[in-house]
This record gives C-alpha cells, structure tokens and sequence, in this order.
C-alpha cells in the first residue's frame, strides 16, 4: 500500500470523522459514543502535530486512510510538552502498516514541536493498539481499573507513555 502522510486540514474532516466513526463502532477505542463537530474537535486538538495518511493510487480523489493527532493533557504551563495520542486507521487500511507510519510521523512532528512526553490512554482488549505504540517506544506505566463507563460496562484503561530522548532534554 502507497500513501503519504500530511498535515490534517479542515477539509479532511469528513474522512476523519467516519474514521473516528469506525473506531466508536468497535467499542475498543474511546469512551465517546457520539461523533463530534468539527469546532468541538478542533477546539480539543492542538494545533500543531494533526496529521492523515493519503492515498491517492488509486482513484482521481485522494483517500483518507487513517489520522494522528495530539491533545494538550493540561492547560498548566509545567505540562506543557505533554500530550495524549489520538491514531485511528480506516477499517479498509487497517493491518497494513498505516498506523505505524502514522504514529512514527506523529512522534517526530511533536518532538519538532518540543513534546517530550507522549501519553496514551487504551483499553487492554485493543491489543492491536497497544502493539502498535509498544513498538513505537511506548511503555506501559499503568492500568487505570474501572475508571469510566462505557454504556454499561466499567473498563480499564492501559496507560502508556514514550518519553522524547530529543525534546525536553
């Protein structure tokens, strides 16, 4: 599979928001259960460090394979260079490398953007993702047990964290 990856625009919105529609519909990927807005996502995303996974060899039109993008985990100035991870690949793209790709982009837009650590909150049973940031550098540093509903259920949440040897040295 041939993509590049580039900087999210507005107008990649509607591919990002299916895609985080596919991963809401798997119940392995977010607590959310309702698609946001453009401005409500926007307005929780930093500015920098947004980024898609193109492909355009197939088709007139590029498509929008997966995205990658970061949250700023506090407004206190002392956090910062920390932000939570958001990855999501499209059902079609999934287990072909797109998420690596994305996440290893994603790793150095924010040490360019002096990040120096990265944190990312997944269920334990998305094992796929839990892979995919392990093998990015990502450590496991905790399991947050039953700490939010998910329609009924409780879930644990799995932290993980990669710290910058380049940003925040």
């Amino acid at each position: 599979m041939v993509f590049q990856i580039q900087n999210m625009s507005p107008e990649h919105w509607p591919a990002v928001r299916e895609i985080y529609r596919e991963g809401i519909a798997t119940e392995n990927a977010t607590f959310e259960t309702q698609l946001p807005t453009w401005e409500k996502w926007d307005s929780g995303h930093r500015r920098d460090c947004r980024l898609v996974a193109m492909d355009s060899s197939h088709s007139q039109e590029p498509i929008v394979l997966g995205w990658a993008a970061l949250s700023p985990v506090s407004a206190r100035q002392v956090y910062a260079g920390v932000a939570e991870v958001s990855v999501y690949v499209a059902i079609v793209a999934r287990g072909r490398g797109v998420g690596k790709v994305l996440l290893e982009a994603l790793i150095r837009e924010s040490e360019a953007a002096r990040v120096w650590t990265l944190q990312a909150g997944i269920f334990p049973e998305n094992v796929a993702s839990v892979g995919l940031h392990k093998s990015c550098g990502f450590r496991e540093v905790g399991r947050r047990s039953r700490i939010g509903k998910l329609g009924d259920q409780w879930r644990d949440v799995l932290l993980l964290e990669r710290r910058s040897s380049v940003a925040g040295v």
